[in-house]
Parts: structure tokens; C-alpha cells; sequence
């Protein structure tokens, strides 16, 4: 337990913030004990590069530019601000009390005691208040063509502008202007919104630095062959393990073994360019700053146990998928999508260098 030294009260040792007071809790200067899964006991991620410089491989011309990484990031990453009521809240885990007993904070989605004054995960006030009874649920409400508006995200997680999106389908992007035009990250002609009635979606215009979603906490995403994510401020790229075609003349190529092991994963450092990489054994790895099997000791924004790579053999025996699941980490985990997505209000996207909340 963590007693508060501003008014005393006992807090588990996982909470950020007293439940009484809400006051910040003090943290020991040692990483908290973690047993990973995977064989190896952590790898210190070496040369990491800021997210905010670095590319996908571009797939058109669509405009935009790729710096070179400095030697250390300018400025913080954006923080998500509080998700609109009608957004999904994350699934609570079977240790977790019945959601009747529960308050979810709107902030961060962590599930608190119904007497919590403030979140135990994030500080956010929550108002002491029972959890809502369940009539008070909002209905479920078809997006209105017209009626949809994004909001940019400041780093400290406060609203930086909107821009609300007209009917039909509508490319944004740098020429844009309003609260695009400052991002030197964005490509001209960006991404491409589609409002239909019930349904909103977005596609990546071939950007160069791509547009990504964010997770959502403890629901595991697949991933699929050259997949990128995103967490703090590093871009990681999941490259899985192929058998080396014979040589021309019938010669087999040498190797080190593979087995138990489904791919890597590889920090990217620059369009079409690759830094460090890790292997991923079958027993799935662990990501963070501070427990974890790969670790970012460097990257400030990447929680202490931020995410993790699980694989799922296939039925059959032959082959498997690969599952990103977001821990619960501060900062969240982000997607870039490969193909035109469903969004829904409440949803946040990440745009150059720029985090977007959708509202509708």
C-alpha cells in the first residue's frame, strides 16, 4: 500500500493519485517487479527516435515532408482529453468489480470504487458520485451527415481548435488551413473523411506520415505483415519471419534457427528505413519504459507496462495472428490504418503530429 503523506489515506501500489485528495502519490525510485512470459528478461531499446520525425514508406505522392530525427524531441507528445459520453468504454477485466459497483473514469477508462473522490490511474476528480444506474446509459445514435467535428488535442490534453466537417466526403490535410495549416507533419491532401448516414469513415491518402487510431485499452488489434504502431514516441513496425526462397540453382540458404519464434519487431527510423529490432517468440513479449521484455527507459511517455504483443496459433496448427493489446497506458497505443476504418464519436485519431477527438 502507498499512504498519502498529504491526508493520510492507504492507495494500492499500482494508483498514480490518491483516491481521498487526489494529490500525486509517491513513487520508489525502483521499477516495480514484472515476470514477463518470454524467455529473454528485457532488452533496453538503443537509439530510439521520436515518433514525431519519423515515416512509413510512402505509397504516393501525397505531399508532405520527413525531417531528420533530432537528437532529442522538441516538444511532448499529445494527451488525450476526456472522450465525449456517447464513446465506447473499455471492457473491464473479469478481476475487476461489476460496472454496477463501479465508476469508469471518463478520462483515462480506469475502473475506481464508487467512493473515489479522484481516479486512481490518472488524478482525474471524479466527484465521489455511484456510478450511473444503468438507464442512464445514452442510446445508441446514427452519426448525422454534416454534424461531425474535429477537435485538435494540445499536449496537455486541452482543445486547440475544431473544425467541424461538412456532408458527404472531404479531404483535410496541411492546404486545409484552420487548425491543420501549422503541421509540417501533415501531407497537403491528408486523409479523406466519408459521412453516409449511420456510418462515418476515414482513409489514409497515401500520406507520408500515415494516419493512426487509438486502442482501446485491453481489447487486443491484430496485426498484419509490415503493421505500424505507435506508442510514446517511438513507431514500431511488426515484421513477420518468411522462409528464404531457394537459390537458382537448388541451393538452400543457411540461417540461424527460428523456432518458436513468429517474426520481429523493429523501431522505424525513416522512410522505408528500419533501426533496432526484437524478436517475438510465440509466448508473446511485453513493451514499456520500465517492466516489460522491451524496454524504452529513455522515452518518458511510454507507460511503466504499456502494451503487449500476444500470438494466437491458428485452429489448424498451421499459422497464427498477432494481437496488440493496450494495458491501460497513459499515453495509449496508436494503429496506423492501411485502409479506409469506421469511426465513431469518441475516437481518437493521430495526424501528423497532432491527436484529433471526434465528436458527432
Amino acid at each position: 500500500m502507498i499512504t498519502c503523506p498529504k491526508c493520510t489515506k492507504d492507495n494500492q501500489d499500482h494508483y498514480k493519485f490518491c483516491l481521498g485528495c487526489g494529490a500525486e502519490l509517491p513513487r520508489d525510485a525502483a521499477p516495480k517487479p514484472f515476470t514477463p512470459q518470454t524467455p529473454p528478461q528485457g532488452v533496453k531499446a538503443v537509439g530510439a527516435t521520436p515518433a514525431s520525425v519519423s515515416a512509413a514508406p510512402a505509397q504516393s505522392s501525397g505531399g508532405g515532408q520527413l525531417l531528420q530525427p533530432p537528437p532529442q524531441p522538441t516538444a511532448p507528445p499529445p494527451q488525450v482529453a476526456p472522450a465525449p459520453a456517447v464513446a465506447s468504454q473499455p471492457q473491464a477485466t473479469p478481476s475487476q468489480a461489476p460496472a454496477s459497483a463501479t465508476v469508469t473514469c471518463p478520462q483515462c477508462g480506469h475502473i475506481n470504487a464508487p467512493s473515489n473522490l479522484f481516479c486512481g490511474s490518472c488524478g482525474f476528480r471524479l466527484g465521489g458520485a455511484a456510478a450511473p444506474p444503468k438507464a442512464a446509459a445514452p442510446p445508441s445514435v446514427a452519426p448525422t451527415p454534416g454534424n461531425v467535428i474535429l477537435t485538435a488535442l494540445r499536449a496537455d490534453g486541452s482543445e486547440a481548435g475544431t473544425y467541424a466537417l461538412p456532408g458527404g466526403t472531404v479531404t483535410v490535410g496541411r492546404e486545409t488551413g484552420s487548425i491543420f495549416a501549422g503541421d509540417s507533419y501533415l501531407s497537403p491532401r491528408h486523409a479523406t473523411f466519408k459521412q453516409t448516414p449511420g456510418r462515418i469513415t476515414v482513409k489514409d491518402e497515401a500520406s507520408l506520415n500515415g494516419v493512426y487510431k487509438k486502442l482501446v485499452r485491453d481489447v487486443p488489434v491484430e496485426l498484419h505483415p509490415n503493421d505500424m504502431f505507435r506508442i510514446g514516441q517511438e513507431i514500431i513496425k511488426f515484421e513477420p519471419l518468411a522462409s528464404q526462397p531457394v537459390g537458382a540453382d537448388g541451393v538452400e540458404r543457411l540461417g540461424s534457427p527460428a523456432k518458436g519464434y513468429v517474426g520481429r519487431i523493429a523501431l522505424v527510423i525513416g522512410r522505408d528505413v528500419t533501426g533496432n529490432a526484437f524478436p517475438i517468440p510465440e509466448t508473446g513479449v511485453h513493451l514499456g519504459r520500465e517492466r516489460g521484455d522491451v524496454l524504452f527507459p529513455e522515452d518518458g511517455y511510454v507507460s511503466g507496462l504499456h502494451c503487449r504483443l500476444s500470438w494466437e496459433p491458428a485452429a489448424t496448427g498451421q499459422g497464427g495472428r498477432l494481437m496488440l493489446t493496450d494495458l491501460g497506458s497513459s499515453n495509449g497505443s496508436f494503429l496506423r490504418l492501411r485502409e479506409e476504418t469506421d469511426i465513431k464519436g469518441g475516437d481518437v485519431l493521430l495526424m501528423g503530429q497532432q491527436l484529433f477527438r471526434v465528436a458527432v
